[in-house]
Formats: C-alpha cells, structure tokens, sequence
C-alpha cells in the first residue's frame, strides 16, 4: 500500500463531519496548491479529531509545506450537550468540557505527522494576531455560527497570498441544508474581489487569491 492510500484511508475511519468524497477533494486541492509553491505555509481553523488534518497533513507531505492545525478543543456550538453533533466521549471528566485534543493527537500520531502537522491550541482570532507569517493555503472549518465564521474569515483571508488557496467547508446554498455562515463567508470571498472559484465539491469550495 502506497503512503498516500494509507493516509487516506486512515483519514477516513477519524471521527468527524467530513463526508469521504470532499475529503478526498480536500487532499486533491491541496496537492495541488502546494505543487504551485512547494514548501508553503498552511493553516486550518477547526480541527476537532484530526480527520482533515490528516487529509491536508497528506498533501503537505508530499509537497514539504508546513500544515498549521488550529482549535481550542473544545468543540463548536453544534458539539454541546443537547445539541445534534455532541459526543459524549470526548467529555473530559475533569472539568466536564468537550476536549478533543488528545483524540487529535493521537490521530496525527497515528498517522505519522507529527514533523508536518503543527498543532496550534487556542483562540483563532488572538493566534491570528500574532501569527506573522503569509499562507499559501487556508482551510476554514470552525465554529459555524455568525459572530465565530465572520471572526475566523476576517482574522486569516487577509493573510493568503497572491496565487493562494482559499478553501471553506460546510457551503450550504439552500437554507435547509445547513447552517448560513459559511456559505456568507464563502460569497464575501468571491464579492470582495480578492478570490475566485476553482471547483465546488459536496459542501467543499475551493478558491484561489488572486
């Protein structure tokens, strides 16, 4: 088995909200952002257990760019108790809150990643503040009500570079389909001039900065 088949499959079986078809599309479009500037600069806003992680952790791999995975752990609002996306395994007893940490640890671990995939724990919009450095790609799958996407989209689109990628996750055009932030965010990307389409895939919208 070839290392990107195992990765994939592997990517696969980790707890998540990503169906397999727009993963598969998510480690295609990043392979080919970083065949455009190898040795990059990625970031992602929403982690939870890991499963993009490790589809972008793939395609960073294969072309030697740096892969920022950033969350606070604790799950977005859909993760709460009550709401339709809890899990009651990742209730970390201590405390009693979400934490989904040690599930993403062990599935970049597991994955051996761990030298391309670089865990970033915190506030997106303060981790923004301070993070210095441009991006050749930025995947957006954070919390997805209002004040949270606009936070994360205003915070990191102003760092992709000319020629970047822009991906969002969860672009629901029809209301019953899902939530309306994301798909907000994803149509100010495209009104603002600074993005165009590439493809759309499922929920999936790929971007490029120009």
């Amino acid at each position: 088995m070839t290392r990107r088949l195992e990765l994939l499959q592997l990517a696969r079986q980790v707890k998540g909200f990503m169906p397999d078809d727009e993963g598969e599309a998510l480690f295609s479009a990043a392979r080919e952002a970083g065949e455009r500037r190898p040795e990059g600069t990625w970031l992602e806003v929403g982690a939870y257990c890991g499963k993009s992680a490790i589809y972008l952790g793939a395609a960073a791999e294969e072309t030697h760019c740096v892969f920022y995975s950033l969350d606070h752990h604790h799950g977005s609002e859909e993760n709460q108790s009550g709401w339709e996306h809890h899990d009651t395994s990742l209730i970390d007893p201590a405390d009693g809150r979400l934490n989904t940490l040690p599930t993403w640890q062990r599935s970049v671990a597991d994955a051996g990643l761990e030298n391309t995939v670089i865990g970033l724990v915190g506030p997106s919009v303060v981790i923004a503040q301070h993070f210095p450095v441009p991006l050749d790609l930025l995947f957006i799958d954070g919390g997805h009500g209002a004040e949270v996407a606009w936070a994360d989209y205003h915070a990191w689109t102003p760092k992709v570079v000319s020629g970047g990628t822009l991906l969002i996750h969860d672009v629901f055009p029809n209301p019953a389909d899902g939530g309306r932030p994301p798909y907000e965010i994803y149509c100010a990307a495209r009104e603002s001039g600074r993005f165009i389409d590439e493809r759309a895939v499922g929920s999936l919208r790929v971007l490029r900065a120009v």
